[in-house]
């Protein structure tokens, strides 16, 4: 864990110069794991996804590179829940944190010191580990910081509210508080965020940059590097030089444009160029861990996913239907509908994983766990619901098929969800509702409800949602 004071330098050597040390060779033993998120970025959003307006050339590589699944899952609609899902290994039914609850000032309920995190497995193994971005489960000083659920760094966002800006007067380095150069308005319950009065530092580079340090100081290995960019959530807004791919000669967008007019996040005059923009500029990053990785000589014993939390949103001025995020799906955040949940993965790790593969696996966010645990030679607790995929992602053997595939969501009167092979239920509200049915072989859209003439599987349905809906007094059922 690098010391606070060193920071400013370290980033002003590694922006100067890169790497500095020579590259090493392929390390025996198990792979570094890199775990990408990106924040309510949808399936259709990247170009190996079928994005034709938003230049993803990085990730297009990666995919070019690795293998590019077309049916993974989230694990929830929204941000809190899917990072206690990924992180403990159990779907909505069963892990601790399954809603956006905040908890002012800052901060977010907290995942309890009983979860057993990924990233605790992996410390225990042996591996140094680090998350640079946002958090969302606990507020400062509570059980559920980074610090104490496993990982030796963090650098970030604590909580998601001062994540929805781009522009903050501060950041956390493990429980410390490190000052930005920008100066933003005063708000109610946001205090060091909220709209831009000057802007000095672009959180997602520093973040970005902070990552890339964490390789620079681990690259003799293990390592875990979680990386939850906050890029496309809420607010748009990127620096001037990201634009420039999206706009014509005169300086105006290359898009139609309707001015956002600002309200609770800052105004932007080109909300689809901004959009693009921090799509684009994430993608760049992306390309830099790859390109670290690489310099290093890790690339052949590291394992980077790449994702994100949940489907496409329409906060602080996003389009999600002029991008077509949500690709061929309905739906977007907070819908249990395949465009809310179904997300990009794209695997890379030359040497293990095959390159230029397309994967149809029916898998999800909770068997990262697993499928990491596997990787690393760790063990993994008894109450996780994940399945390893290692299989999949090395295309060597037959990857195991779940039963089911299940979530639940406590907002807009709660709903839940479940696939079951290519058949999938969504219930509204949750535990009392009337089943739809679907088949998403013949039907991914969900545009025509089967459940009349499948009365068994509407059954089997109600009897999934009951099984895998664990109680929790924390996360009452709407009336």
């Amino acid at each position: 864990m690098r010391p606070l004071a060193t920071t400013v330098l370290a980033i002003s050597a590694l922006t100067a110069c890169g790497p500095s040390a020579p590259a090493t060779s392929s390390q025996p033993g198990p792979p570094n794991i890199v775990i990408i998120m990106a924040d309510d970025m949808g399936w259709g959003d990247i170009q190996p996804y079928g994005q034709e307006k938003i230049q993803t050339p990085n990730l297009a590589r990666m995919a070019a590179e690795g293998t590019r699944f077309t049916a993974f899952y989230a694990g929830s609609t929204v941000c809190a829940p899917s990072r206690s899902v990924l992180l403990t290994g159990q779907h909505t039914g069963h892990t601790p944190i399954r809603g956006n609850r905040e908890v002012l000032p800052i901060g977010q309920a907290p995942l309890p010191a009983e979860a057993v995190t990924l990233a605790e497995v992996l410390k225990d193994r042996g591996y140094a580990t680090g998350v640079f971005g946002k958090w969302g489960l606990g507020a400062p000083e509570s059980e559920g910081i980074p610090t104490r659920q496993g990982f030796d760094e963090f650098f970030g966002y604590l909580d998601q509210r001062r994540a929805h800006f781009y522009y903050p007067e501060f950041l956390w380095h493990n429980e410390t508080r490190v000052p930005l150069p920008n100066r933003t308005e005063p708000a109610p319950n946001t205090v060091g965020a909220g709209r831009a009065l000057e802007k000095g530092e672009y959180s997602h580079d520093r973040i970005a940059t902070e990552a890339l340090e964490f390789i620079d100081e681990h690259r003799d290995g293990p390592f875990f590097l979680y990386v939850p960019f906050t890029i496309p959530h809420a607010e748009l807004a990127a620096p001037e030089d990201a634009f420039a791919p999206y706009l014509d000669a005169d300086g105006n967008s290359i898009f139609p444009e309707t001015p956002f007019p600002g309200e609770h996040y800052g105004p932007q005059p080109m909300p689809h160029a901004a959009y693009a923009a921090m799509i684009s500029r994430m993608d760049r990053d992306v390309g830099r861990i790859l390109d670290r990785l690489r310099e290093y000589g890790l690339a052949e014993n590291t394992i980077v996913l790449f994702t994100s939390d949940n489907g496409p949103s329409v906060e602080g001025g996003s389009d999600p239907d002029f991008f077509a995020s949500s690709g061929p799906f309905r739906g977007r955040k907070r819908d249990l509908y395949e465009g809310g949940i179904r997300v990009p993965m794209i695997a890379w790790g030359p040497g293990r994983i095959p390159a230029g593969a397309e994967s149809d696996q029916v898998w999800a966010m909770w068997d990262i766990f697993p499928t990491v645990a596997e990787l690393a030679g760790a063990s993994v607790p008894d109450e996780v619901d994940g399945l390893s995929m290692v299989a999949a992602l090395t295309g060597e053997g037959e990857a195991p098929e779940h039963d089911y595939l299940y979530w639940e969501f406590y907002e807009r009167g709660s709903a839940q969800a479940a696939r079951m092979g290519d058949w999938k239920a969504v219930r509204q509200p949750m535990l009392s509702g009337e089943i739809e049915l679907y088949n998403l072989a013949t039907d991914p859209r969900e545009s025509q409800d089967l459940a009349a003439s499948h009365p068994d599987l509407v059954q089997r349905f109600l009897e999934i949602m009951e099984e895998a809906h664990t109680p929790s007094p924390m996360w009452e059922v709407p009336s």
